[in-house]
């Protein structure tokens, strides 16, 4: 019997200590989705609130379907009115006569209004589509907010309870949310900046992302080849699973379509959904060029504000990047950002014809560090949407020399 439970307390502390370990991220160690709760006034029964979303992770978008945001309240408390965004289920409000609340649902789920949303049921910085951009590459674009009207509640900062268990729901999971915790009031500055006001009460919930918890496989995969060698270092096989013929599809002769309709992924033998290529294209004696490609392997999915993150010890002397935007420095000397344009490439399509997006880099060289052999030449780490790719073993890199020389 105490072997059981010293074997089962061993099993749970090595289940905290993976996922908390996935939970780091050595490159945004600071990465969190904030979401602040500022009491702007009182009611008769309870208080409006807004409840702004900050994605402070500098590489990890929320893409399209967008964020869910929930939560259950500490008592009895309604939605009588939303601004900005929407409960997804009204609830049983059959107790009220005359006036119905937006939702009398314990446990509320709520929703990004759409961008065509009429003016009079919009606030600043709604109506998204629950998509946010990631902090490194757009801040503007990394905040989402609505407002929220409250009864059933207190009516002062004293006897209002905070809501509980708040979940964040976002394409591909992940998300843990913390407890709502009370902090000092958010202090408004009015916009000819003379004069100042302050919410009524202020409490935040801080939201962590963990890619063990996304999905235990990994979701992308790095190949590798160069203009030196006409071999191709494929993905490592079954990196993000093995094949097997319910869970992907081929393409028919004719390439119009798929023959399973069902299945998402299109069979590779690395059975990855995204596939970054690195292509070493020249080496001269100032300078070396790269092309990168990343190829969308899902059927069913569109990757809109997609991020590509790399670490490699030459990406802060990049002199010239085509197609993507680039970003240097993202947090240390040897990482880089890159995403795409707006309305050009800034979505990755579902596998097909379109189902891809690729960039020419040129890169200086600096003679005291540059060297083509032993693999210098390829990323050291690649992350596609803050998740980290599988690499190729060095061993299995392409050979390339370390002299300048033509195509």
């Amino acid at each position: 019997m105490e072997s059981k439970i010293l074997w089962s307390t061993y099993t749970f502390m090595l289940l905290v200590l993976c996922s908390c370990a996935a939970a780091y991220d050595a490159l945004d160690p600071n990465g969190n989705i904030t979401i602040k709760w500022d009491v702007i006034s009182w009611t008769p029964d309870g208080y409006v609130a807004v409840v702004t979303m900050n994605n402070f992770q500098m590489y990890r978008p929320i893409m399209s379907p967008g964020w869910t945001l929930g939560w259950t309240w500490a008592k009895y408390e309604v939605i009588w009115a939303m601004m900005g965004a929407q409960a997804t289920n009204q609830g049983d409000c059959s107790m009220f006569k005359g006036n119905i609340p937006h939702s009398c649902e314990k446990k509320p789920e709520i929703v990004d209004l759409l961008p065509n949303t009429p003016y009079n049921q919009q606030i600043a910085n709604c109506c998204k589509g629950g998509v946010l951009a990631s902090m490194g590459k757009d801040p503007s674009a990394a905040l989402s907010a609505f407002q929220i009207a409250v009864g059933s509640a207190g009516t002062t900062n004293r006897t209002v309870q905070l809501p509980k268990n708040f979940t964040l729901l976002a394409p591909g999971g992940g998300y843990t949310c913390g407890p709502a915790k009370i902090i000092r009031p958010t202090l408004f500055i009015t916009a000819d900046g003379r004069r100042t006001t302050s919410a009524m009460m202020t409490w935040r919930v801080i939201c962590t992302y963990s890619q063990f918890l996304a999905s235990p496989s990994p979701t992308c995969c790095v190949s590798l080849s160069s203009f030196h060698n006409g071999s191709i270092t494929p993905c490592p096989s079954c990196s993000c699973g093995c094949r097997n013929s319910s869970n992907c599809v081929m393409k028919t002769p004719s390439g119009k379509g798929v023959n399973v309709p069902k299945a998402v992924l299109r069979c590779t033998k690395h059975m990855c959904p995204i596939n970054v290529h690195w292509h070493v294209q020249s080496n001269f004696k100032n300078h070396w060029s790269v092309k990168v490609t990343i190829t969308n392997f899902n059927y069913r999915f569109n990757y809109t504000q997609w991020t590509l993150v790399v670490q490699h010890p030459n990406l802060n002397n990049a002199t010239q990047v085509s197609s993507f935007s680039y970003m240097p420095n993202l947090s240390t000397n040897d990482t880089a950002l890159f995403y795409g344009r707006r309305s050009y490439n800034d979505v990755l399509m579902q596998a097909g014809a379109k189902g891809n997006v690729h960039s020419d880099l040129t890169l200086e060289k600096d003679g005291k560090t540059i060297a083509l052999k032993k693999g210098w030449a390829f990323p050291r780490r690649v992350y596609f949407n803050g998740n980290l790719c599988v690499m190729p073993s060095p061993k299995s890199y392409p050979y390339l020399p370390n002299s300048a020389g033509n195509k």
